[in-house]
């Protein structure tokens, strides 16, 4: 029986990444390596999660990841790292959305951001006889940890069925519900094609 390694072994394997890696913010594979050295280990999940974030990585870089952070006890960061590695086997889909404000019909209270939320989408499929169909699809709320009734903001989606989302390209409008009146807005900003 394989014994499962601990998040520290897990965080150490940097050779997952491109020496030159660098994320957003500027760090690098030597931040990470000196995180490492002052056993900083949740500064070292946040930099290799910013790295991957920016440089094409493989699933098994975001799975090791999310096991580290399970360990770690840190949830969002887990959500996070899992949500990354299905991205890059099924692709992303990134929009824009306004939700409808409460006095509107829409939601009452804000929800969570975390992609526990799994709204229908109108995307413009249309069933055999010509009805509209909606699609399921888990949101991400980028950059917050919850929206609320009026507020707008950068999403990800992970469809149930990504396969029938792959008509939707930059600037399509699309519809969420989560009974039977719009719940808010969405407007396509990136579509990116699963990589293998």
């Amino acid at each position: 029986m394989q014994l499962m390694d601990d998040a520290f072994t897990l965080l150490r394997r940097v050779d997952l990444l491109p020496e030159d890696a660098v994320a957003e913010n500027g760090q690098t594979v030597g931040d990470v390596r000196e995180g490492i050295g002052r056993q900083e280990w949740e500064m070292v999940l946040g930099i290799l999660i910013e790295i991957g974030d920016v440089h094409p990585v493989p699933v098994d870089f975001w799975e090791l990841l999310a096991e580290a952070a399970r360990q770690m006890m840190l949830d969002r960061s887990r959500r996070w790292c899992q949500w990354r590695g299905w991205e890059v086997q099924h692709g992303t889909v990134r929009a824009t959305l306004s939700l409808v404000g409460a006095e509107e019909g829409g939601r009452r209270s804000a929800f969570s951001g975390d992609g526990r939320l799994r709204p229908m989408w109108d995307i413009g499929n249309r069933t055999a006889d010509g009805e509209r169909e909606l699609s399921i699809a888990r949101l991400w709320v980028e950059f917050a940890e919850k929206l609320g009734p009026g507020e707008s903001a950068d999403v990800r989606l992970a469809p149930l069925r990504p396969e029938r989302w792959r008509h939707l390209k930059c600037g399509d409008v699309i519809t969420m519900h989560e009974a039977g009146p719009v719940a808010g807005t969405a407007t396509v900003i990136e579509v990116l094609p699963p990589r293998p």
